[in-house]
């Protein structure tokens, strides 16, 4: 009688680890700061032109960017409406309309979200038109860091920037010494050595909470006029679907949809003004700052939204001038560099010429108009069905 076989012995294979949705660790807080130089400035001008209280725009903006790192696990930062920012400087609008303004927007991107008709908008435009409208938003990036924050203290301030250019250069993508690091600590002791006022740092130092409030049917109606319809293409082009199709380059096994990233966009607007914040949205640049500075989880929002928050409770009172100290330069390379990748992103689009047009039109328009993401999101459609019904010939 032949002996019982024994089966071979089972292999198994030892499992991936699991993605980590939060992290903190040194390359989460470097690219912490990948999206600094887009919000201070703006946070800034926003409250000089209109008054509103630094403390509840602060805390809750710190808040709020948390919880975007905490829903999404990825670099899902929150910025302010740039649009909205724009017209509050220029026509220096009060609080109150701002208020209302985003109520208004929050309660249109809910509506656009809960009903689908966000998902018939993203079907409907092209990845030609997002792509155009990223290189849009480089564009208009790298002009402000080239002309503004670069030049803005002199001679020194050029030798500071070319000092961190170049060890962006060398180290971004460097695990072990994160760029963007390197670069805010010689921002830092810069400051420390030229700039650094110690009464100004103690007169602004003092515990301060949000004010409630309570924006009125008149404030919300002009608000939605004055600033919520001019913000609401910039917002469905690159708030919503730059920001997918980034999620998509850097993380497509996630299933983050358009009606997702429309709804955390509605509800963070929904609730932001009842505590004086400043409108807000996400953003494609934001996310790619994160990432390009070394960003892979939640966790780097969080590190940045607990930086505004800090600066919210205790430096609220004189966060104008406090911010002032650090150098412009410094934002301004690291704003390059954002801008730079953005810009990368056109390459795969390279092999159809078609297509590349498109985007370089959709870019030139976007950072050059007024009202540009609108006519560049409404021209670039138009193009890009022309030239696949072939109205218009340009070969691939």
């Amino acid at each position: 009688m032949s002996p019982a076989l024994t089966p071979p012995p089972t292999i198994i294979s030892p499992q991936p680890p699991p993605v980590r949705r939060i992290r903190f660790d040194r390359n989460e807080l470097a690219g912490a700061f990948g999206d600094l130089g887009t919000d201070l400035p703006l946070l800034i001008g926003v409250i000089a032109a209109s008054g509103v209280d630094s403390a509840g725009l602060l805390i809750v903006f710190g808040l709020l960017q948390m919880f975007s790192g905490l829903w999404y696990g990825m670099p899902m930062p929150v910025q302010p409406l740039k649009a909205f920012a724009a017209l509050v400087i220029a026509q220096k609008i009060p609080g109150r309309i701002i208020f209302g303004g985003g109520l208004a927007i929050g309660l249109s991107m809910l509506v656009l979200s809960v009903t689908g008709l966000i998902d018939a908008l993203a079907r409907l435009i092209p990845k030609p038109v997002v792509r155009g409208i990223q290189f849009g938003l480089a564009l208009q990036l790298s002009t402000l860091a080239l002309k503004e924050y670069v030049p803005a203290d002199g001679p020194p301030g050029y030798a500071l920037a070319a000092a961190a250019f170049t060890v962006t250069v060398l180290l971004l993508g460097n695990r072990r010494w994160p760029a963007s690091l390197l670069v805010i600590l010689l921002g830092i002791i810069y400051a420390l050595v030229f700039k650094l006022d110690l009464a100004t740092a103690q007169q602004a130092l003092g515990l301060h909470l949000p004010t409630w409030h309570l924006p009125q049917r008149a404030d919300i109606l002009t608000g939605a006029v004055l600033l919520a319809l001019p913000q609401i293409p910039l917002s469905l082009g690159n708030s919503i679907l730059a920001t997918r199709q980034v999620i998509h380059d850097h993380y497509p096994e996630k299933q983050v949809t358009v009606r997702q990233i429309s709804f955390t966009y509605g509800l963070m607007n929904v609730v932001a003004p009842f505590f004086g914040c400043f409108p807000v949205c996400h953003g494609s640049g934001g996310m790619v700052g994160h990432y390009a500075f070394g960003a892979r989880t939640g966790g780097s929002v969080v590190l940045y939204g607990l930086l505004f928050l800090v600066l919210g409770l205790f430096f609220s009172q004189g966060f104008a001038d406090i911010v002032q100290i650090f150098p412009l330069p410094i934002l301004g390379v690291l704003l390059l560099f954002e801008a730079l990748t953005l810009a990368t992103l056109l390459r795969d689009l390279t092999s159809s010429k078609a297509d590349l047009t498109v985007a370089l039109l959709v870019g030139v328009l976007c950072s050059g108009l007024p009202y540009g993401y609108l006519v560049g999101l409404v021209v670039g459609t138009a193009a890009y069905y022309a030239m696949r019904r072939g109205w218009v010939g340009l070969g691939r």
